[in-house]
């Protein structure tokens, strides 16, 4: 496997962000050439439950309006576009992407201004791109203050962007009349010197509100919840760029955005989260968060999405999530799962869910597993096949917990 990688911002800044941000520090180890662990903050602290006092919380459902909830919220602390997707190039090459953006604030009051380098916005842009027949996972990582233009967000006209990688939309001066006005189409281009993305996004089905109307509660104490809405089927077409190499590419993307300013309780480890469209036009996300106790959370949640764009709630007693196999980190020898068994029985489905590769590990600042994967087996009206991603935190960072199952380490 072939990885390039590349991080901007310095190292004692990124420190002190982290540290003002409640981030926590869990490593900082060898530099971006060394091959070894990069990682200095931890997903699980970006949106734990500490540091809260200033900041809006998620309590309780609120309506969601577009263009506005497109755009940032300053007023909460924690923040993510997300956006991944399965392709295919000539001959039917196989390529995946994912680019996030990540905004975190580091107080609850804006700055004083005193200058144009004033802010209390941190942000942070992961970009990778997974080239199967070549067995290669590229990784990328940017760092910016949100100040004199390095990096922000607006909601109309929609653009979120770090220095030159940006995702933007590109309609009319008109407002499209669908159920998400502002966004579709919607164009992403993150370029590194020989590798990126240049594409653009349609609108497939309605917006998805995970949980209970958009409110997506994940820990116990109050507040400790997000605000999450998914586009789960999303046309794609444009270029992946490899080796200089303009590659035309289409299939199909999913976004999530979350915003909190906390969201899980200290007893949890990580996440286990799937993302997956099947080829019966149906998605299905599901989340299993890991106790350090090893035993079942009973806030995990998920959604099962219809050919329609209709969907139900899925609750954590109707999901049932095996590990068929484990990958170990050339790294460290971090363990993470590799291969599912994912059934929802009331609903008669019953899959397999593998990754395209084995190593698609993110060795950024916040080090994770974030990788394409394909499915197969048997859906609510059959057999079914069909595409996804898989997110795994927390398997670089913390002990393993003896004894566990169902995604547990």
């Amino acid at each position: 496997m072939k990885r390039r990688f590349r991080r901007t911002g310095l190292a004692l800044a990124l420190l002190g962000l982290a540290l003002l941000a409640g981030w926590g520090l869990w490593a900082l180890l060898a530099d971006s050439d060394g091959g070894q662990v990069q990682a200095t903050l931890s997903a699980v602290g970006a949106i734990a439950g500490s540091d809260t006092a200033g900041y809006a919380r998620a309590t309780a459902p609120r309506p969601f309006e577009f263009p506005r909830d497109h755009g940032p919220h300053p007023e909460y602390r924690t923040e993510w576009w997300y956006l991944t997707g399965n392709l295919d190039g000539p001959q039917g090459r196989r390529l995946a992407y994912q680019l996030t953006f990540f905004r975190n604030s580091l107080a609850p009051e804006p700055a004083g201004r005193a200058s144009n380098w004033d802010t209390n916005q941190f942000w942070m842009a992961h970009l990778a791109v997974t080239d199967v027949e070549g067995d290669r996972h590229f990784v990328s990582e940017r760092l910016a203050r949100g100040a004199v233009g390095l990096a922000g967000g607006r909601a109309s006209p929609f653009r979120v962007w770090l220095e030159d990688w940006e995702m933007r939309w590109t309609g009319s001066e008109e407002l499209d009349a669908g159920p998400a006005p502002g966004l579709f189409p919607l164009e992403l281009r993150a370029l590194e010197e020989d590798w990126g993305i240049e594409l653009v996004l349609e609108a497939g089905k309605p917006p998805v509100f995970q949980g209970e109307e958009g409110w997506s509660q994940k820990g116990s104490e109050p507040g400790n919840a997000s605000y999450y809405v998914s586009f789960t089927r999303m046309p794609t077409r444009g270029r992946i760029h490899l080796g200089g190499e303009p590659v035309e590419v289409e299939g199909e993307s999913w976004m999530d955005r979350e915003w909190s300013t906390s969201a899980l309780d200290e007893i949890h480890l990580g996440w286990d989260w799937f993302s997956l469209q099947l080829d019966d036009e149906r998605e299905i996300m599901f989340f299993e968060l890991r106790r350090e106790d090893g035993e079942p959370e009973t806030l995990n949640h998920g959604t099962l999405v219809a050919p329609d764009g209709s969907y139900r709630p899925l609750h954590y007693d109707e999901v049932e999530i095996d590990v068929l196999g484990r990958w170990r980190s050339p790294l460290d020898g971090a363990e993470y799962p590799s291969g599912w068994r994912f059934r929802i029985p009331g609903e008669g489905v019953d899959l397999e869910v593998f990754p395209v590769l084995e190593d698609q590990e993110m060795n950024v600042s916040v080090r994770y597993w974030e990788g394409a994967v394909d499915v197969s087996g048997k859906g609510v009206d059959g057999p079914v096949a069909g595409r996804g991603f898989v997110e795994l935190t927390g398997y670089g960072e913390t002990p393993a917990v003896e004894g566990g199952s169902r995604g547990q380490r």
